[in-house]
């Protein structure tokens, strides 16, 4: 059977149904391919569910915290199996509204998986038979997978990705989180909170690896604080079962000491591999770089004329975001709108307690490129919005040049995630710090600590001592 369609689109996360309904609303007819479930990772066993449990959890930790309450603190529990089935509850009314989204735009939706023959036919295979899409034009958004190593592998059970621990039915006593990037401390936080005793090993000397230094110091202090064991340069080399635990050796790259840690269960959270490896039927087409993600030009067009790809398939930061932004852009290409994506102003953000939230270069980057960077920063324990809300750790930090441009900014504090927003469109419009610092913000407020950073690059902050 032979089908004509305008445009396909392989992979239904956030990048490709973002891109399936901006192609609609620009009059093409569109055919969404997603043989798992649409929302992608991201919605069903990703960003959502996580925040969801950290959200649950966080308010358990909270009330147990609170000093001005009274009354028997260990009557109040944190039901476990109610929080997944609320979980549950939130991803499908999410998915659900996505695919009543693409149905009134128009798309079509196919459960199923799909492969590029060539530039122009996309091949379907069910139990049905067969079926060939003839388009005008391809964007491939098939995501990414969790990372292994050569001798762990997961199995569903003891060895785990973050798929597989969003659903557990009962949490581990004891739980090895390989990995302290956002998933790894993300799944930590989630556990320790409900009594998991939890070590996180990683191979880099700072947790999130490649944010600014002094915030990645900063955090991995607090996390300690709340009980994770949090290691860094740790070398994992090898891996046995015993006892019905996970034992994990290695070296600790700074004393060369080997170490060993058991635990009943074992996540990979060891970064994240692209789904390129099953998009094209034949002799590849399309070009890979050598770790395995599409190529494509700023216009994210790949070597083939017309087939697009976007989203973790073409590495960079790999967030839902990003690829939301990238098919608004592959969209507009095909409707011949080309259009680039600044990735210079992308955001990201860590739901721990306090909240991690990035933009642009660390202080780090910034004096490799230039000689002429300027700090401003602000701490939480100085803002009174923070301190009512018994929130006072962290702090806003500005990096700057001497012309007032801000290169990067990043926040460790009560709503990081949000406040961001602010530092991001001013990156992306050109803003100076001035122009940020000068902004009348509402007391009492967080982003007032956005604006006495930025009024500390100058010299200038009134709460908080200059030089």
């Amino acid at each position: 059977m032979v089908l004509k369609k305008d445009v396909a689109v392989i992979g239904g996360g956030p990048g490709g149904y973002v891109a399936a309904i901006r192609c609609a609303q620009l009059k093409k007819s569109v055919v969404l391919f997603e043989e798992d479930a649409v929302g992608g990772t991201c919605m069903n066993y990703g960003c959502i569910p996580t925040k969801h449990l950290l959200h649950q959890t966080k308010v358990w930790r909270d009330v147990r915290a609170d000093r001005c309450l009274t009354g028997p603190v260990d009557a109040i529990g944190c039901d476990w199996a109610k929080v997944q089935a609320d979980k549950a509850k939130v991803v499908d009314r999410l998915v659900r509204g996505v695919e009543l989204l693409l149905e009134r735009n128009g798309v079509e939706v196919v459960r199923s998986r799909a492969l590029l023959r060539d530039a122009r036919t996309v091949v379907v295979r069910t139990q049905a038979g067969e079926s060939i899409y003839e388009v005008g034009a391809v964007i491939l958004a098939t995501g990414s997978r969790p990372a292994d190593l050569p001798f762990l592998k997961p199995d569903g059970r003891m060895v785990v990705t973050s798929r597989e621990a969003l659903d557990w039915a009962e949490l581990p006593k004891t739980l090895l989180v390989i990995g302290a990037g956002a998933i790894g401390i993300e799944m930590a936080t989630i556990c320790a909170r409900m009594g998991t005793a939890v070590t996180v090993l990683e191979i880099l000397p700072s947790v999130l690896p490649g944010c600014d230094r002094e915030m990645g110091v900063r955090l991995q202090r607090v996390l300690k604080m709340q009980g994770l064991n949090v290691l860094t340069q740790m070398r994992i080399e090898s891996v046995r079962f015993a006892e019905g635990q996970v034992a994990l050796a290695g070296t600790d790259l700074k004393t060369q000491v080997r170490f060993e840690f058991a635990a009943e269960r074992a996540l990979l959270a060891a970064g994240r591999r692209p789904n390129s490896g099953a998009i094209q039927e034949g002799d590849p087409f399309v070009a890979l770089d050598g770790r395995g993600f599409v190529t494509v030009n700023e216009y994210l067009e790949t070597n083939v004329p017309g087939v697009y790809a976007i989203g973790d398939l073409v590495g960079g930061k790999l967030l839902a975001h990003k690829a939301s932004h990238e098919g608004l852009a592959a969209a507009a290409g095909i409707a011949g709108r080309r259009t680039s994506i600044d990735l210079t102003a992308v955001p990201m953000a860590v739901f721990t307690e306090p909240e991690f939230a990035s933009v642009g270069w660390t202080e780090e980057e910034a004096r490799q490129r230039t000689d002429k960077v300027r700090i401003g920063s602000f701490s939480f324990q100085a803002n009174g919005r923070a301190l009512t809300m018994n929130s006072p750790d962290g702090l806003v930090k500005i990096v700057a040049d001497d012309r007032d441009r801000i290169l990067g900014a990043h926040i460790l504090g009560p709503s990081a995630s949000e406040l961001i927003a602010e530092l991001t469109l001013a990156m992306r419009r050109g803003l100076t710090v001035a122009d940020v610092a000068d902004t009348v913000h509402i007391h009492p407020t967080l982003s007032e600590a956005v604006m006495e950073a930025a009024l500390k690059t100058r010299g200038e902050a009134i709460h908080a001592l200059n030089g």
